[in-house]
């Protein structure tokens, strides 16, 4: 009997062996969420990384098709089962800080992103005078494309008027949009922020538009629409007779076809504001990735470790040439094939002049709720 015992025992003990061989050698995980444009490319990338490091060996990282909207909410809703890494856009910055889903960077890491990155995507990644994450793109915000069979000379929101308006041609730039109409008032000075707390809800509006800057602004813009050339729009697809039109990277493709050999890109022009030139300025966007914090100071070591290498020159500049996501590395956009794409070579110029957008109500944007259930008014309830 005791020897059926002791058998039977044994036996129990060399099946649960085989059931959890990754517990017993200490096997550690790691989840990284990437847009599912550049699942495989990670999971490449991470490999390339896990072999040029044998230390970190007895990690096992995932990558998982998560996009960056998604990733910023999921993280909100349950930091402890969210990923370890992970992208995200720089407007959930904020409310990712408030939840603790966000590390700031060691001193170090954060000299090297200020070093190696640009002004606007290394802004977008702070909070007060600390880092919380590694820029990934700037690619976000929006600039001129222009017929430069028309166009001569695009420096300046006067001249590419006249130039439109001797021609019989059109310029387009939508100064109804709060995306692009901020391109004016930014310029002159003003600012449009709103504050949130840790929830998230929106708590007060910062806007001096009411003011002399405002108030250039706003004559600026009034002049720009009283002229013939002027009309109100930013999409290629839906522009006629069109020498100019302020647009971002996503309808490059589509301005390649409309202007032909005659495509050209700038940044936005200055304006002429109480007699002196203003450079035009608006919103930019950026991509970042960020580390969530951890107990294993180890492994907080691995996720650092693995982030800035996916942030790195070398990767970006790869990433760029399968999505041609806009790189935020400044040896990155020197690089011959950054520097041929001439709607990011604008960009990146523009960008210098841009404030990161940060958090904005939907109806700001938009002109109305997502939730039918929630009123204007009721969305708008915060203190002014």
């Amino acid at each position: 009997m005791m020897k059926k015992l002791a058998a039977l025992l044994l036996a129990l003990c060399m099946v649960f062996a085989l059931a959890v061989p990754a517990c017993a050698a200490g096997e550690k995980t790691l989840k990284v969420w990437v847009a599912d444009a550049v699942v495989d490319f990670t999971k490449a990338q991470i490999d390339a990384f896990m072999a040029d490091h044998p230390e970190y060996a007895d990690y096992a990282v995932t990558v998982e098709p998560v996009g960056e909207g998604d990733a910023a909410s999921n993280m909100l809703t349950d930091v402890e089962a969210g990923a370890d890494i992970f992208g995200f856009p720089q407007d959930q910055l904020a409310r990712l800080v408030a939840a603790d889903a966000l590390i700031e960077l060691s001193e170090e890491n954060a000299a090297i992103v200020a070093e190696e990155n640009d002004a606007g995507s290394v802004a977008a990644a702070k909070m007060g005078d600390l880092t919380y994450a590694y820029p990934l793109t700037s690619d976000n915000g929006y600039f001129l494309y222009y017929d430069k069979s028309v166009v001569k000379d695009p420096s300046t929101l006067e001249a590419v008027v006249a130039d439109c308006e001797a021609a019989g041609k059109s310029f387009y730039f939508d100064i109804r949009s709060g995306w692009y109409q901020p391109a004016f008032f930014f310029g002159a000075g003003c600012t449009l922020t709103y504050d949130t707390d840790e929830s998230g809800a929106f708590t007060a509006c910062n806007i001096d538009y009411a003011s002399e800057k405002g108030l250039a602004a706003f004559k600026a813009l009034i002049k720009f629409t009283e002229s013939k050339a002027f009309v109100n729009g930013s999409s290629v697809g839906n522009a006629t007779n069109a020498a100019a039109i302020v647009d971002g990277t996503w309808d490059a493709s589509a301005a390649k076809e409309m202007f032909g050999e005659n495509y050209a890109c700038a940044k936005l022009p200055t304006v002429e504001m109480n007699g002196e030139a203003v450079q035009l300025s608006g919103f930019g966007g950026f991509k970042l990735l960020g580390v969530k914090p951890q107990e294993d100071e180890d492994k907080l070591a691995v996720c650092d470790a693995l982030a800035a290498y996916l942030s790195s020159e070398e990767v970006q500049l790869e990433r760029f040439k399968l999505v041609g996501w806009g790189p935020s590395n400044l040896k990155a956009q020197q690089s011959d094939a950054v520097k041929a794409n001439e709607a990011l070579s604008a960009l990146a110029e523009q960008l210098v002049y841009t404030i990161p957008q940060g958090q904005y109500l939907y109806i700001y944007f938009f002109g109305f709720s997502p939730n039918k259930k929630i009123s204007r008014r009721n969305q708008n309830k915060f203190t002014m």
